[in-house]
């Protein structure tokens, strides 16, 4: 079961049925949350010399800052807390016990007493995801001076300002590091919100994916741990036959490598047997690259013998929407397009009917509004593909930071793997051969994206953790096997 993203309108219900399920206070579970932040802190060896600035809000962030700050001190480190409220009678209930609880030899200001051009580690506990509307004037001058820190920022739960679900229209902290409980905030996940957010980390708080079953939400993360429920198992007596026939379409005149790169990776992912149909003048580039594929230098016009279909990676435009009709009018199966192909379709919208139900588009942003339109932001582009997906009953992968997997019944699924060093050119050709070797496996359309996403993303963590910014879309390829090793998928 996949974590459900819940609104910050239901995260109070989802602590309030949590507390009543286990049968413990929300005290507890504010402990429980900051124990977490505490386990994360010190995955990351931060300096014990460093000093530690807390600030804290009147609200229930600020009770969590409170809990962090007294559980800090108890591991010694050296730590501040400075109030971004009045008095402490407009603390929440939580959060006045965890205020009173400080230990005394912790030094307790306000905001306005901090000198901003000191360094160290500011910890953002100011206002959490229960935010809505505009920022008081106050609340502006608090988030504006921490942004003018010059040490470390780490927000607990969201950036103080962040709204939970929507897009940023004011002003919010910047943070070098966002812990966020239980599950990502949709606004977390934004492109647009990556500067305020920092590196993102998830932490557990003991809440039950199954308590998050009687809230509605089309929104989904997608971890390691989901993985393996995907995948399907094999014999022994498996032969190639059973792993796949897939064809690729990808190449053109001095665009050979995008059919090599897909190619490789639909064998590197399992793929049985993998055709490319390519121009026959550029038939020994990929033969003598990837020798264990074979080529084809025409359109079958018998196409059912193959499990699964992949086109786009560098085909080029000329005469290619003759081609890709063709094939929509010979294979009625879910195929996956990519790169040109998506471009050809956003010049021949005529074309979109004819695409067989349950394919996969796999576009970057450029290629996303080719073919829906203009968008202003991620929350629009997440609302135009639903209802494209819906529409034309397709699915769509909308690639970035965080892929997000878009299904036909309207599910968005939000992928946790990958890294920057994968903004590589060719790394979605890599993609697309990944998922079409899993479409030709015999894996559903919503599991071959799940698996393809996901492994995709590994990989470039595997390879980019030795190469960083060197690292190539061959690098990708070659560390596929590597990700079904590291997933104890046989």
């Amino acid at each position: 079961m996949m974590l459900k993203i819940l609104s910050g309108n239901q995260v109070k219900a989802l602590d309030a049925a949590h507390v009543k399920l286990k049968r413990i206070s929300s005290l507890n579970l504010m402990e429980c949350a900051a124990a977490g932040f505490i386990d994360w802190w010190k995955s990351k060896n931060f300096d014990k010399n460093s000093p530690i600035y807390v600030f804290c809000g009147a609200g229930n962030n600020g009770g969590d800052g409170f809990a962090i700050a007294r559980l800090l001190y108890q591991s010694g480190f050296h730590i501040q807390v400075y109030k971004c409220f009045g008095d402490a009678t407009r603390l929440s209930p939580d959060a006045s016990i965890n205020f009173k609880l400080l230990p005394e030899e912790i030094r307790l200001k306000s905001w306005q007493e901090f000198d901003f051009a000191n360094g160290g580690i500011l910890i953002d506990c100011f206002i959490g995801v229960g935010f809505q509307g505009a920022l008081r004037t106050e609340a502006q001058e608090i988030i504006s001076s921490i942004n003018s820190f010059q040490g470390k920022v780490i927000s607990v739960d969201i950036p103080s300002g962040l709204p939970s679900d929507d897009m940023l229209e004011g002003v919010c902290v910047k943070a070098d590091y966002t812990v966020t409980f239980a599950f990502p905030k949709l606004s977390l996940l934004f492109p647009e919100h990556g500067h305020y957010t920092g590196d993102l980390a998830l932490v557990d708080i003991g809440i039950w994916e199954e308590e998050y079953l009687p809230f509605e939400s089309p929104y989904f993360f997608l971890r390691k741990k989901d993985i393996s429920g995907f995948h399907r198992k094999y014999s022994r007596f498996s032969h190639k036959g059973d792993f796949g026939k897939v064809l690729i379409t990808a190449g053109s005149v001095g665009k050979m490598g995008a059919a090599i790169l897909s190619a490789k990776s639909a064998l590197r992912t399992g793929s049985g047997l993998v055709n490319a149909l390519i121009p026959e003048s550029e038939r020994h580039i990929i033969q003598i690259s990837v020798p264990e594929v074979m080529c084809l230098f025409d359109l079958p016009k018998d196409l059912t013998g193959f499990d699964a279909i992949g086109i786009g990676p560098g085909i080029g435009f000329e005469k290619k929407a003759e081609l890709l009709k063709s094939l929509f009018e010979g294979y009625s199966n879910p195929m996956v397009l990519d790169a040109d192909a998506i471009t050809l379709l956003g010049e021949h919208p005529e074309l979109l009917s004819q695409i067989p139900k349950g394919s996969i588009l796999t576009p970057h942003l450029k290629e996303f509004e080719r073919i829906l339109g203009k968008t202003n932001n991620h929350k629009e582009r997440l609302g135009k593909a639903s209802d494209f997906c819906k529409k034309w009953k397709l699915n769509l992968v909308i690639k970035g930071a965080n892929s997000v997997i878009c299904l036909a019944d309207g599910r968005q699924i939000f992928n946790s793997s990958g890294t920057s060093y994968m903004a590589t050119a060719g790394s979605g050709d890599v993609l697309t051969g990944m998922i079409t070797s899993f479409l030709g496996q015999g894996y559903s359309p919503e599991a071959a994206m799940i698996c393809g996403v996901y492994q995709h993303g590994l990989a470039g963590e595997i390879a980019g953790k030795g190469k960083r910014r060197g690292t190539i879309a061959s690098d990708i390829i070659d560390a596929i096997p590597e990700t079904f090793v590291r997933l104890d998928i046989s």
